[in-house]
């Protein structure tokens, strides 16, 4: 297993206070075992959230000036959906640091999207508290460099539903179906996964806060595909 240390380097931050990043390390369910009172990250994790929008959302607001609201946020929402920060966790190797309650470990924890979703959001809290908005703020665009640096320009997807039903009903009368797929977390800080279905295909799937929130992703998914090879087509 890869030290503490090795793994800050490749966070991009020395930790002064080394319990912090502990902590962010440190699931809930650990905190579940028998006369183990141990604090969790999900505190960090809410705060890491936090900071990981501001960041982000400011990033996006200077390199897009003539952007609306619509486009901003469908290209923020892609940029800390679960997948992608459960892939930037991986990158990372956070799986192997995790403190983990026996039946999380045995269970596969340690590669369970959510929990690494949330470690990497846990991290990115304890950057903030360990060093400052600004030294987390070059933290994240460091880690989110190579999406960012591919960004020149937004889609114009202020309704990405109606566009794709659209699309659809170009070569089929059938609309597309949206499913609830799973809602995890706790009441404060629901996470929604939902996939849009045509003619019994999975099109897209997407993540948000909301029911709303993750069915507009899972369209902005499905015109993805549209317009990257291999091309969706619809028959």
């Amino acid at each position: 297993m890869a030290t503490l240390g090795e793994l800050q380097e490749r966070i991009g931050h020395r930790f002064r206070e080394v319990a912090l990043i502990e902590l962010a390390l440190t699931h809930p369910s650990l905190g579940a075992a028998p006369g183990l009172p141990v604090r969790d990250n999900q505190r960090l994790e809410f705060l890491g959230d936090a900071v990981l929008q501001l960041v982000l959302t400011d990033e996006l607001y200077r390199r897009f000036d003539a952007a609306s609201e619509g486009p901003l946020t469908t290209a923020r929402a892609h940029l800390v959906n679960r997948r992608t920060l459960a892939e930037r966790a991986r990158m990372l190797g956070l799986g192997e640091h995790l403190r983990l309650g026996r039946g999380e470990e045995t269970s596969g924890g340690r590669q369970r999207a959510s929990a690494l979703a949330d470690a990497y959001e846990a991290i990115m809290g304890a950057v903030y508290l360990d060093g400052g908005l600004e030294v987390a703020r070059a933290v994240i665009l460091a880690q989110f460099r190579d999406v960012l640096g591919g960004l020149e320009s937004l889609p114009n997807l202020d309704n990405p539903k109606g566009e794709l039903q659209e699309r659809l009903q170009a070569e089929s009368s059938e609309p597309p179906e949206y499913r609830l797929e799973s809602v995890s977390g706790p009441d404060h800080d629901r996470r929604f996964e939902c996939a849009v279905i045509h003619r019994g295909v999975e099109l897209g799937r997407g993540w948000g806060r909301s029911k709303k929130d993750a069915e507009s992703e899972a369209a902005v998914m499905a015109l993805r595909r549209w317009r990257e090879p291999p091309y969706l087509t619809v028959s």
